[in-house]
């Protein structure tokens, strides 16, 4: 049985710190997108321009300085950019028709979508005990809708039910999005990543705002109320897509989506006491089911890791190959495949016991006994 002093290690308490961290950051522009809508400005591929504009220039700067080759190919960045751009539109755009509430709580639609990814691109299985933890924080986002097609218009939107499936919608990019940036980032490196996604986001940012919001950046009106919230959901973007790969490296991109979760509770918190408007009850039945959903979905990750090591090692090696040549991933994989078949190989880097392991020294005693036949 773990201990306490075994669980509270320093890298789970960077992960956490970090992942509440992030949390902050995503409730932030939140609140930024939700006062924005609330004065009449409706851009949200404009909002989220400078971030990618930013990314290019401080991440492509150092990546120009230190003049490092591409470890991916570039037009996996374009389409990671594409949908990474998609999503924060259709989420932007759902504070428009809900509340910041259900849009925050909805977001949770993305832990079912990354292990459904996980699971088809990159083979990897879950227990029983995980999918029932999903099941669980489902049932919480149909009481969400559930409220809001019967609050109406109570939560301060004019379409609940549209703002619903716009975060739905851009809650299954984002699952993507970071399903793509955990390979990214575990394969190639931050600096690439996040030159490359800006650039590409900048890109396909500026031809989206020039078709379909050109006529609304010159119809605002910059007064400090409307320039604080547009460059402050800016700057907490760019600082939160900055860390992201550093929580995907570390902890993965489950991790990421179970720290964002906590973003509900100051999203209610903001609502309360800074719009001053009353929270329909099923949303704290909502808190209670997605809360239960992830002790159930967080217990027996220990078991998971060690029952994946002795199954998924090789075919996830393998897997690499497939999107990069360079001859440090070629090495990785060759390793991977000598600890999958080998009866020597070495697994002490994923505490796993091999049959390999045992035949060897079942082996290694009968040799010993001949021998000390022999000497007899």
């Amino acid at each position: 049985m773990m201990s306490l002093k075994q669980f509270w290690t320093k890298k789970t308490l960077v992960g956490l710190g970090l992942g509440q961290f992030l949390s902050l950051l995503i409730t932030s522009t939140g609140f930024s997108s939700s006062e924005l809508s609330n004065r009449g400005i409706n851009a949200p591929t404009s909002q989220s321009f400078l971030n990618y504009a930013l990314l290019t220039v401080v991440y492509g700067s150092v990546m120009l300085y230190k003049r490092q080759a591409l470890k991916a190919k570039w037009y996996y960045y374009v389409v990671l950019g594409l949908v990474d751009v998609e999503a924060n539109y259709l989420v932007v755009k759902a504070y428009q028709y809900t509340s910041i509430t259900s849009v925050m709580l909805l977001d949770c639609w993305s832990i079912p979508s990354v292990m459904l990814l996980t699971f088809i691109f990159l083979k990897t299985k879950y227990r029983f005990r995980k999918r029932a933890g999903v099941i669980v924080c489902v049932a919480g986002l149909v009481m969400v809708i559930f409220s809001d097609v019967h609050a109406g218009d109570r939560s301060g939107g004019r379409d609940p039910r549209k703002g619903d499936l716009l975060v739905i919608a851009g809650a299954t990019l984002y699952a993507i999005s970071n399903v793509s940036e955990e390979f990214l980032v575990k394969n190639a490196n931050r600096v690439e990543l996040m030159s490359f996604l800006g650039l590409f986001g900048a890109i396909i940012s500026a031809i989206q705002i020039s078709i379909i919001e050109h006529n609304e950046l010159k119809s605002i009106h910059w007064t400090a109320g409307a320039a604080f919230p547009f460059f402050g959901f800016s700057l907490a973007m760019f600082l939160f897509y900055s860390f992201v790969p550093v929580l995907l490296k570390m902890s993965g991109s489950t991790m990421l989506n179970l720290s964002l979760l906590t973003s509900d509770m100051w999203a209610v918190i903001i609502r309360i006491f800074a719009y001053h408007e009353k929270v329909d009850w099923m949303y704290f039945l909502a808190f209670a089911a997605v809360a239960v959903g992830l002790v159930i979905y967080s217990g027996g990750d220990k078991e998971e890791d060690q029952h994946q090591c002795i199954a998924g090692v090789g075919d996830e090696d393998a897997g690499r190959s497939k999107y990069f040549d360079e001859e440090a991933d070629f090495d990785n994989i060759n390793r991977g495949a000598i600890a999958g078949s080998s009866k020597t190989g070495d697994t002490s880097k994923h505490d796993c016991i091999t049959s390999g392991e045992r035949s060897e020294t079942i082996e290694n005693k009968n040799i010993g006994k001949e021998v000390q036949g022999k000497k007899s």
